[in-house]
């Protein structure tokens, strides 16, 4: 049996370098040119991206419940390559416009940026939550892989469903 990896420092890296290049898209220049398509697709492209990793999230707790570690397993992959969909869909979205700005009532204007800011907050401590949890899971260390998949199943769910409750607050303002 091989030994389990240690990918403490790349997963630390690599949240580093994704958490620093989506802020940076904040204050870099927005891009000029045309790109052949209408860009506004891709907020309502997020949501859905968002809507499939909720329901792989749920069916992913679904199966590890009934001791199907193998769909347990596909089903957080398939969450995976969703959020990962959605964060380039994300990033294309926000490096080729201006930022939308929101245009609701006022008291709903609180409830959309308390989901807003805590949506964000929570995206940046999942991605290191996300990929330590899984590679706990690949490595068979089952007891330390379910003490953090307790927060970070919770997180994650929160995270994908609010990126749709976020979208259908300010989607009249596209």
């Amino acid at each position: 049996m091989s030994k389990p990896r240690n990918f403490t420092a790349l997963i630390t890296v690599f949240s580093i370098i994704l958490i620093g290049v989506i802020a940076a898209l904040f204050f870099m220049p927005k891009y000029e040119g045309t790109v052949g398509f209408d860009v506004t697709v891709l907020p309502l492209l997020n949501a859905v991206f968002n809507c499939f990793t909720f329901a792989f999230l749920l069916l992913s707790l679904y199966f590890v419940k009934k001791k199907n570690i193998a769909a347990h397993r596909n089903f957080v992959l398939l969450a995976f390559v969703t959020t990962a969909l959605f964060l380039v869909s994300y990033v294309a979205y926000h490096f080729l416009t201006e930022p939308t700005k929101f245009g609701g009532s006022l008291w709903l204007k609180y409830v959309y940026f308390f989901v807003l800011i805590t949506h964000v907050l929570l995206a940046i401590v999942n991605v290191p939550m996300a990929l330590i949890t899984v590679t706990r899971g690949f490595n068979m260390k089952i007891e330390s892989h379910r003490k953090i998949a307790r927060w970070t199943m919770p997180i994650w769910l929160y995270v994908s469903s609010t990126g749709v409750l976020v979208y259908l607050l300010i989607s009249p303002y596209y």
